[in-house]
């Protein structure tokens, strides 16, 4: 794992097309933008984890099986 300190308004570029910004710290927790192309799932930790157990789960009661959870469809909820 990298480990980089960065102050706010300061970014890191992730494969030349991902911008993850510092936006703001404050009281323990660290506001972040990220920016990156549309075919780019950015998930949260644990909603990441969540899909993965909600997909493992549906794939021991089906025949079918699960092989990477990345390539799985993840749709947007909309507000």
């Amino acid at each position: 794992m990298l480990v980089l300190t960065r102050k706010t308004d300061e970014e890191i570029i992730i494969n030349g097309n991902i911008r993850v910004k510092i936006v703001a710290v404050s009281e323990g927790k660290v506001k972040i933008g990220i920016s990156a192309p549309s075919s780019v799932e950015i998930l949260r930790g644990e909603i990441y984890e969540t899909v993965k157990n909600s997909a493992l789960e549906a794939s021991q009661q089906s025949t079918q099986t699960v092989k990477d959870i990345s390539k799985l469809k993840i749709h947007k909820l909309e507000k």
